[in-house]
């Protein structure tokens, strides 16, 4: 029976967990000959620009032994008018499972439904679950441990935080978010997992309360892609969410940084605390190619 990934919680906690372990291994080089997925072809279909979603893919899959296949939009007939539907029919046919990165959640939904084969969520604009298993990643490596870690999130409430929150849910670490007014997590998310969530969420105001005590702080760009004409009245809203050495040193001591690229540099983080020796921002961008090459394992083989 295919399963998809759509969102973090598709997983389990044991699975993330094992999922995670495998990740550890395959970046230590254990098995690096094997290739489990020899002979396959996967679908990499990709609305939206990329620099770390495509190049970790296409680098994952073929270490795996599968082939990539990059799908743009508009010059397949997705493009000319063809349906969700029937693409996702007519893909399942060739391939083994397909990599989405889009705007709406609800295109990978719609294809999902229609898929017989694996669809996972590459990116779009509700959800980044494949990131969040980097981050997961990272922060058990860099802390030995998942439950009880308390991470702070600072800046705009996007489809990252949503992904840091269902993560936070399954493994038991503790999350803060600080944002701006009007610029809270998806209300949905929050209420799916504050039901069944066996940590501590909270949404502030105010960054320094956030991040006081955290063991992990985290941020992203305060404007996404699509969201270019907002620029200016987004920088203006959020210019007191940045992380700079004066907001990190409300955090722990032995605090690690997070973000996950591409940075805004002097906006959402400063070159001081980015190329800091608290940083694992780039830990964490080659740790996406291994979490997602063990999520590829786990769903294709």
């Amino acid at each position: 029976m295919k399963r998809d990934f759509l969102t973090l919680l598709d997983l389990s906690a044991e699975e993330i967990s094992a999922l995670l372990k495998r990740a550890i291994d395959m970046k230590s080089g254990i098995d690096a000959n094997k290739c489990p997925l020899i002979g396959k072809s996967i679908g990499l279909l990709f609305e939206k620009a990329s620099t770390r979603t495509r190049v970790s893919f296409e680098v994952g899959i073929y270490q795996l032994g599968a082939h990539p296949i990059y799908l743009n939009p508009n010059e397949i007939q997705l493009g000319r008018g063809e349906t969700i539907p029937d693409t996702a029919r007519a893909l399942s046919r060739y391939l083994d499972a397909i990599v989405i990165r889009t705007f709406g959640h609800g295109l990978l939904a719609e294809f999902s439904a229609h898929s017989s084969v694996p669809v996972i969520n590459g990116l779009s604009d509700l959800h980044h679950p494949c990131q969040a298993l980097g981050d997961l990643m990272t922060i058990l490596e860099k802390k030995g441990r998942l439950k009880d870690i308390r991470v702070a999130y600072v800046g705009d409430g996007n489809n990252v935080a949503n992904s840091l929150i269902e993560a936070a849910s399954v493994t038991g670490m503790n999350l803060t978010i600080a944002c701006p007014e009007g610029h809270e997590p998806d209300a949905d998310v929050l209420e799916r997992v504050r039901a069944v969530a066996n940590s501590e969420i909270l949404i502030l105001r105010e960054p320094k309360e956030a991040v006081g005590r955290a063991d992990v702080v985290y941020t992203d760009v305060w404007v996404s892609m699509g969201q270019e004409k907002e620029s200016k009245k987004r920088k203006k809203r959020f210019k007191d969410y940045q992380i700079n050495s004066k907001i990190l040193s409300c955090a722990k001591k032995d605090v690690v940084v997070l973000h996950c690229l591409p940075a805004h540099r002097g906006e959402e983080i400063t070159d001081e605390v980015m190329d800091g020796p608290q940083s694992a921002v780039f830990d964490q961008a080659e740790n996406r190619l291994h979490a997602q090459k063990a999520l590829l394992e786990m769903l294709v083989s």
